[in-house]
């Protein structure tokens, strides 16, 4: 079984202020980190990295224990997964989409999403809703709660069997559908996704707040 990992490090971050991959997580690059883990997984053979070169330029590529090439991105999220897609190897079985942002995937995580790729053709780490949920007016007034029953936070990887995708990704682009997510780009197939609960904690940086709890953290 052989395995692409697409690593989606093209946004600009805009709602941080400055460049949220390139800033210091516990002494090395929120992307370094990104890029060991699956790095580190026996079950990946290859790795892209959508991302501008300049990037790249803060990674040591004498840690790279396998086979990463880098290639530019899109204007949007979708057209950097499709670039990756379109660079990926021809005899990629499956293919491992993540985002940047998310530095601390586990190994445990990656490895039980790819099994269930294995055995469903699609699968993404995610974890339950926990909370108590509440659907508001335009005024931010509570109206009534939301049953949390079947709700998931999505998170990544996001695990495919390479023709699903790269099929799903066609009718994507060809009905300019703007999906956020791989699952979404299943589904506008007709295709269900098998969600994998996360066992630890893999939080997408979004905010300065999100970085400085990381680093208080480890």
């Amino acid at each position: 079984m052989k395995a692409t990992a697409i690593i989606v490090a093209a946004g600009s971050s805009r709602r941080m202020g400055f460049d949220k991959l390139a800033a210091e997580l516990n002494g090395q690059p929120v992307l370094a980190h990104t890029i060991s883990a699956f790095m580190q997984c026996d079950a990946i053979s290859e790795i892209i990295v959508v991302s501008p070169p300049e990037r790249m330029s803060l990674l040591d590529e004498k840690t790279f224990t396998k086979s990463l090439i880098r290639i530019d991105g899109g204007a949007e999220r979708h057209l950097s997964v499709a670039a990756g897609l379109a660079a990926a190897s021809p005899d990629a079985e499956l293919i491992a989409i993540h985002d940047a942002a998310r530095p601390l995937t586990s190994q445990a995580d990656i490895l039980a999403t790819i099994a269930a790729a294995q055995e469903h053709g699609a699968a993404a780490l995610a974890r339950r809703v926990t909370e108590t949920l509440k659907r508001t007016d335009e005024s931010d007034f509570t109206e009534s709660p939301v049953p949390r029953e079947n709700l998931w936070f999505i998170e990544t990887p996001q695990i495919f069997e390479a023709p699903l995708i790269q099929s799903a990704y066609k009718h994507v682009l060809e009905n300019s559908l703007p999906v956020t997510d791989e699952t979404s780009a299943l589904e506008a197939i007709g295709v269900k996704t098998k969600l994998i609960p996360s066992t630890s904690p893999n939080p997408k940086i979004t905010t300065p707040a999100d970085l400085e709890t990381l680093n208080s953290k480890l």
